[in-house]
């Protein structure tokens, strides 16, 4: 963590540390210039009418979508990661999964898909015409085959790093990286995760310590594990539809340049705010790995309301 922030820009310098543009977001990434960012990461609007959004044809949402992935694409370095965390967008109660929609899109833009990452959470809208939606999906892409995965930055404890070889040259010797184990694609992170190798990220609801009025908040954790593999040190990471900024505060926490574009003057405004606060050390972030809370079944919220034992005993 820095001791000191870094000055804030509003537009991009290559010199800077911290870039916040209030802007729209392909104005502003036509003006980026090309090869620049190692990652790009960001959770873009859905298209179903949330408060920073115009819900539109799912045609036309996509064609809008293809304008800055090309842009994007554009300023993503050479051995650049771009990371789209996507959900659904629903039309009449029927589902249409957005990152089957934006795979061919950005895979015609000449990237691979490296991983179709899996963020399962427990808590969100209850549906009563279809069963409850609990995942959204990241898909990591890369620019080439030469690219930057620091996979020992967010190893996991092996299960059973006792292991040895039972044959072979290696006959008796650990059979485990003595650094851990990688982490699967499916991100839930739970109390056993040193065991069962998943990822538990909670989503931001309302009591999660980094909630605020952004309606749509990604976790900085999320972001972090992102961050961590995909970039070095000094790297810019940005992010296009930049929110409440929590990737820009992951990216900061661990040393890289970072660059949040967003229109909304409140959002931009958040941003700064939570920024300085990290630099304060007032900002609550959830710490990385942190277990999430499992009911012991003690609590009251967890137990069965009395009014339904007397119903069922009457």
């Amino acid at each position: 963590m820095f001791q000191k922030m870094p000055k804030l820009f509003t537009d991009f310098d290559p010199e800077a540390r911290l870039v916040i543009s209030q802007n729209d977001t392909l104005a502003a990434c036509e003006g980026l210039p090309d090869d620049t960012f190692s990652l790009i990461i960001s959770s873009p609007p859905y298209n179903i009418g949330k408060e920073y959004e115009t819900a539109t044809s799912l045609e036309k949402y996509l064609e809008w979508q293809e304008t800055i992935l090309r842009q994007l694409v554009r300023v993503l370095r050479h051995d650049g990661s771009l990371c789209w965390q996507v959900g659904n967008y629903v039309k009449d109660g029927e589902i249409f999964p957005l990152d089957i929609y934006f795979y061919p899109i950005i895979k015609k833009l000449g990237l691979s898909l490296r991983n179709r990452i899996v963020w399962h959470f427990e808590h969100g809208l209850h549906a009563s015409l279809r069963f409850s939606g609990r995942y959204e999906t990241l898909l990591w892409f890369t620019k080439s085959d030469d690219y930057v995965f620091n996979l020992d930055a967010v190893r996991i404890p092996s299960k059973y790093p006792g292991k040895r070889h039972f044959k072979g040259e290696k006959r008796g010797q650990p059979s485990c990286n003595p650094l851990g184990k990688n982490p699967s694609d499916f991100w839930r992170l739970l109390e056993n995760e040193f065991d069962t190798g998943i990822i538990e990220i909670p989503n931001v609801k309302a009591n999660h310590p980094e909630k605020t009025s952004h309606p749509c908040q990604f976790p900085i954790e999320l972001a972090e594990r992102c961050i961590l593999a995909l970039t070095n040190e000094d790297n810019w990471v940005l992010d296009p539809f930049n929110g409440a900024g929590s990737a820009m505060i992951a990216a900061l926490k661990h040393n890289r340049k970072t660059m949040g574009i967003d229109q909304n003057a409140d959002y931009c405004q958040l941003t700064r705010q939570r920024i300085k606060d990290y630099f304060n050390g007032t900002l609550k972030i959830r710490p990385l790995g942190k277990p999430v809370f499992k009911p012991t079944g003690k609590e009251r919220v967890s137990q069965i309301p009395m009014e339904w034992l007397k119903k069922e005993g009457a």
